[in-house]
């Protein structure tokens, strides 16, 4: 577990100095985005994931890896959305929005530690097109649940949700990175 909690502080640090370096370029832009604008930008990401992995082609240059950043970094952005409402104009500085990045971060990965337990590290045995199928129901369930103005009858919230998926979206991004790893030895 220890080289787990490891590995998701290595990608969370990849991932939030693009938040970094995205803030110094555009600044907190992304505040008046409401829930449903976030989470389609989201799905946007995986349906583009699951389509390279089932065609195995593509015409723009990025790959797989930057789209699972970006799931990260959007979810988080939902999340800090959630916390603190939608606006109408900017009102962070980087440093603000970077303190409220790193709260939701540490909510999130306390959940991963938890479930990594219960579950025992199950993800470590599951392919990186199931953690993407994972990505898109629960964006399917966000988008249920907004449609429902935000009620449900016995399911979690979105939260819940948006923190699964950036958990999902790490863990294909250490088996990439692992990958990578043995490739390269």
């Amino acid at each position: 577990m220890k080289d787990t909690s490891k590995a998701f502080d290595l990608v969370i640090g990849e991932c939030r100095e693009l938040f970094r370096r995205k803030m110094n370029d555009y600044g907190a832009a992304w505040r008046i985005l409401r829930l449903p604008s976030l989470t389609d930008q989201i799905f946007i990401k995986a349906q583009r994931i699951r389509s390279l992995q089932q065609s195995g082609q593509r015409r723009v240059e990025e790959g797989e890896r930057p789209e699972f950043i970006g799931i990260i970094n959007y979810s988080l952005m939902a999340l800090i959305q959630l916390e603190k409402g939608v606006v109408e104009m900017p009102d962070l500085d980087a440093g603000e929005a970077l303190e409220l990045y790193d709260v939701e971060v540490a909510r999130t990965k306390s959940l991963m530690e938890d479930k990594n337990h219960d579950y025992g590290e199950a993800w470590r045995d599951m392919r990186i097109s199931s953690l993407t199928d994972l990505i898109l129901q629960k964006l399917l369930r966000v988008k249920q649940i907004e449609n429902n103005q935000g009620r449900t009858e016995v399911s979690e919230g979105v939260d819940a949700n948006y923190r699964d998926m950036i958990n999902y979206a790490v863990f294909a991004l250490i088996h990439m990175g692992e990958a990578e790893k043995q490739q390269a030895s």
